[in-house]
């Protein structure tokens, strides 16, 4: 009797943590992305390129840290979120995730050389981020984005 209370326990735990997780595998290639500009921009330390919707709300912005080689990417938020998911014509991945209460947004940062942020710069024709199971951004791979990449490895 209490290894099926343990069993039906641990059920419900992992059940409820994947709900709170990133969206079940989701294929974006036929969606089209948001209208918007991309926005390259030298920072203090480093630099980032800003995707902002068409009324100029920034959506989702991927920022370089040179000093510490890293590349952070945002995106607004109302709530926390455990993972942010990231999809490329290539793959998707669930990456650990931040939030910041203050600025309501999550981050995830990868190592400048992490392959991801290649298939980020080289998707065909759109790339996704999400989080917590809410409909995925898609917004267009613009060369911003490999520029601020660039930027973290040299």
């Amino acid at each position: 009797m209490h290894y099926r209370t343990i069993a039906a326990f641990a059920l419900f735990a992992s059940s409820s943590l994947f709900a709170q997780g990133a969206p079940v595998a989701t294929d974006l290639s036929y969606a089209n992305p948001i209208g918007g500009n991309w926005y390259y921009a030298a920072t203090a330390t480093g630099s980032e390129a800003t995707f902002a919707d068409p009324s100029g709300r920034p959506q989702l912005t991927i920022r370089c840290t040179r000093a510490v080689r890293h590349v952070t990417i945002l995106k607004p938020t109302s709530a926390a979120a455990p993972f942010l998911w990231v999809w490329t014509s290539s793959r998707s991945k669930n990456l650990p995730a931040t939030y910041d209460a203050a600025n309501a947004r999550v981050s995830a940062e990868l190592a400048a050389f992490d392959p991801l942020l290649d298939e980020i710069a080289a998707s065909r024709g759109r790339i996704g981020f999400s989080t917590s199971g809410l409909a995925a951004l898609v917004v267009p791979p613009w060369g911003d984005v490999g520029r601020v990449i660039e930027d973290c490895r040299v």
